[in-house]
């Protein structure tokens, strides 16, 4: 996903940000911690920031945009499947004095490595957008996402809980590290937010993070948005549909939970030929979603296996693939208890609306208030209900700030 990218690329150079070269870029060492490695990559301008969100068209106060930022690529230790590994990510810092606190920002969907957020230019308009996150008051934390950046190696484990969140968590406490190194004034407050797969893992990170709290943070509130939080819901959403415009989000969650599982027949038990033998070579990290999409079909009853269609609910041999939908699903016998704001587009198909709102209904069932739970329904599609996802979350951010 790329956040509002429709102002053209002439905007981007002129608010290109003032970077440093290959050989002028400090480093910092971390002996012990999580954070590893620290690369400035250059600072922008709070004026420059301004600029960039008038022009965007978003209904945004810019006078809240008030810090020249730094930008770090960084480092860092994670777990994956019991295995240190080294992710990494972007930790963007407000040049102030003033206490400020933190806002981690869970990307979308990408299957391309030239999208993390990591390898991208500072001046690229993602990196713009998650430094004004930064000039409004906030560490801004933004993870590659294991598979994606210094973890590239390895296979990124789509909607698969456990990962996610602690790639999440674990670049929050590098990202507290590096504040402490500028002896920043940080309150400790945390925030978190995403889109899409992106709202997945603010929701992940969110109860990871309530059943194991972060020393010396407070989580205050979360902000998840479009994402597929019940995956056994989407899958009867898709398995009652007769087409699907995005086949390459459930290849993409299959061939991930073949890998992370160790369940070689899942591709072969979900999908009909030539499609299951197809999926591993896609996802390489060269193909992009629409690519993957043209090596697919749209068709549910050509791409699924006719016997998965009818018998998931009732054949004991796809029993596993429940189990693990369950497994990876977020309404299961938790709540959260500190602030959420649940978000999604009323004409969503790609992550159909219902899934959040059944989403919602059960994390209440399990005990959430509605005093700190919320669903906030948006205007739009899967693509479109980012403008109003944001213009509404920036001013209860602020507010909570």
């Amino acid at each position: 996903m790329k956040l509002l990218r429709g102002v053209g690329c002439l905007l981007v150079i002129l608010l290109v940000s003032t970077r440093c070269s290959d050989d002028d870029q400090p480093k910092v060492d971390v002996s012990s911690g999580k954070l590893i490695e620290s690369i400035s990559a250059g600072t922008t301008t709070a004026a420059s920031l301004k600029l960039l969100v008038t022009v965007s068209g978003y209904k945004i106060d810019a006078s809240i945009f008030k810090h020249d930022v730094e930008v770090f690529q960084v480092k860092y230790h994670t777990t994956f499947q019991g295995e240190d590994i080294t992710a990494s990510g972007l930790i963007i810092l407000p040049q102030t004095d003033a206490s400020i606190s933190m806002l981690s920002f869970q990307h979308g969907t990408t299957t391309l490595a030239s999208d993390a957020p990591s390898v991208q230019s500072t001046g690229s308009f993602d990196v713009l957008l998650y430094s004004a996150i930064s000039s409004a008051g906030f560490v801004a934390v933004i993870p590659d996402m294991i598979g994606f950046g210094s973890s590239s190696n390895t296979f990124h484990p789509y909607y698969v809980e456990e990962p996610t969140a602690r790639a999440v968590s674990d670049l929050i406490v590098a990202a507290q590290e590096l504040a402490d190194q500028k002896k920043l004034a940080f309150d400790g407050k945390l925030f978190l937010a995403g889109y899409s797969q992106g709202g997945y893992a603010t929701m992940a990170a969110h109860k990871a993070i309530e059943s194991e709290p972060i020393a010396g943070m407070t989580l205050v509130a979360s902000f998840p948005a479009a994402g597929g939080f019940d995956l056994k819901g989407i899958q009867e959403y898709l398995f009652s549909q007769n087409e699907y415009a995005d086949p390459y989000y459930l290849a993409y969650l299959v061939n991930s939970y073949q890998l992370y599982y160790k369940e070689n027949n899942l591709l072969k038990d979900f999908f009909k030929e030539p499609y299951a033998s197809a999926i591993p070579g896609l996802f390489d990290g060269e193909h992009a979603p629409s690519t993957i999409d043209a090596q697919l079909t749209t068709s549910m009853k050509d791409l699924v296996s006719g016997d998965l269609l009818t018998g998931i609910g009732t054949e004991p041999r796809f029993n596993y693939i429940v189990t693990l939908l369950n497994k990876n699903s977020l309404v299961n016998q938790w709540y959260p208890k500190s602030l959420m704001y649940v978000y999604h587009g009323l004409d969503d198909t790609t992550v159909p609306y219902n899934n959040s709102e059944s989403t919602y209904q059960k994390l209440i069932a399990n005990g959430a208030s509605t005093e700190q739970l919320h669903l906030i329904s948006l205007q739009g599609d899967h693509g479109s209900a980012i403008k109003p996802y944001v213009e509404d979350l920036v001013p209860r951010l602020m507010a909570l700030q």
